[in-house]
């Protein structure tokens, strides 16, 4: 198993592998919503935030054949904003499945959800805004974590300079339907061999994602994320949502404390960009005993818009860490290796040649 550096107890709501398959132990901003890099949970359900209410955007009334990959995608996210929903959730990556249920309601100021895992471990998760907690009834412990964003698929808009369209092209192939709705499919193809492509189902009338997959080479499907019922405009109460949210009654509260900073600070550097991707945040886990200037673990996290990419770099351990290793789950990809005296874990829903440039770039500065 990968070495966990911001470990947060198993936040894996809708993700198959974390009820019937081993795979490496993710680090806190991953671990919610299970974590899958590609995110494809955080799209479905609106589990992300890219940016504020005031700064949100609505495509133009532009026909679906002539939409561009900004278009299509601003149009997914902002039918998450402006919709209440409930539905069943089916995820699957090669054998495995997992299913989960998802309460959605947005007021125009904030957003809330509610994920129940139907396999699996027991599972409970409620969002506010950047404020997730995850209740495990069966240890009768609750995980609490604040989030600048989910840093999940699709980071859509988030980077600064809006790379999306250099790195992937948009294409409707048609209109089928999923969970009883109408929906266009379109393909979100890589213009390189660096990222994933993704084929989505936008439900016809409202654009709400309502199906996604993980497309690898010559279009295999990687990952599959699919409503198995869905009602739009359902009566969600954000009240009651907020209540369950606060109410860790019996149950043993574990908050991490996470510092934010900069690869910089802590004395790392990227000695060579891989194209496309933008460092998103970096943060570094306090564990209460003193520590010299950059030894504490750190997640260094990037995307290219869409795909993301974590580096967690940890003091080497002997005891628990060995040889090179890879692992592969699904899209979800994940690379180790020792960096001088550091152990270096880069995982992201991308092709293991793209975990490997980024471990190749890696340097220590001190």
């Amino acid at each position: 198993m990968t070495p966990v550096l911001f470990e947060l107890g198993s936040f894996a709501s809708v993700s198959p592998q974390a009820a019937h398959t081993p795979k490496p132990r993710r680090p806190l901003h991953l671990k919610a919503v299970g974590w899958r890099p590609g995110g494809v949970l955080a799209w479905l359900t609106a589990g992300l935030i890219l940016m504020g209410p005031s700064h949100a955007q609505v495509a133009p009334a532009t026909p679906a054949g002539s939409r561009t990959v900004n278009e299509w995608l601003t149009r997914m996210h902002e039918a998450s904003r402006q919709r209440a929903y409930t539905g069943t959730l089916v995820v699957s990556a090669g054998a495995s499945m997992s299913a989960s249920k998802i309460w959605h309601v947005c007021d125009g100021n904030q957003q809330m959800e509610r994920i129940d895992t139907l396999t699996g471990v027991p599972r409970t998760t409620v969002r506010r805004n950047n404020d997730v907690i995850t209740f495990e009834p069966e240890t009768k412990t609750a995980y609490v974590e604040k989030r600048e964003s989910l840093g999940l698929f699709p980071e859509l808009l988030r980077t600064p300079s809006n790379l999306i369209p250099q790195f992937y092209s948009a294409r409707e192939t048609g209109v089928q339907r999923v969970a009883g709705h109408l929906a266009y499919m379109v393909e979100i193809l890589p213009r390189d061999d660096l990222r994933f492509g993704y084929r989505i189902w936008s439900e016809r009338q409202t654009g709400l994602v309502v199906k996604l997959q993980t497309l690898g080479d010559q279009g295999t499907v990687l990952e599959q994320v699919s409503f198995s019922e869905l009602h739009l405009d359902a009566s969600v109460s954000m009240d009651k949502l907020q209540r369950l949210m606060k109410d860790t009654r019996g149950y043993e509260v574990h908050k991490p404390v996470l510092k934010k900073t900069t690869a910089e600070a802590e004395g790392w550097r990227l000695k060579e960009a891989v194209p496309g991707f933008t460092a998103m945040s970096c943060h570094t886990r306090e564990t209460g005993v003193a520590v010299t200037p950059g030894a504490a673990p750190m997640q260094w996290v990037f995307s290219d818009g869409l795909a993301s990419v974590s580096l967690f770099v940890e003091p080497f351990d002997s005891q628990r860490h060995g040889g090179e290793k890879t692992a592969v789950v699904g899209a979800t990809h994940s690379f180790s290796k020792r960096v001088g005296d550091h152990w270096l874990t880069v995982l992201g829903e991308v092709p293991l040649p793209t975990l490997r440039r980024f471990a190749l770039a890696l340097e220590r500065t001190r």
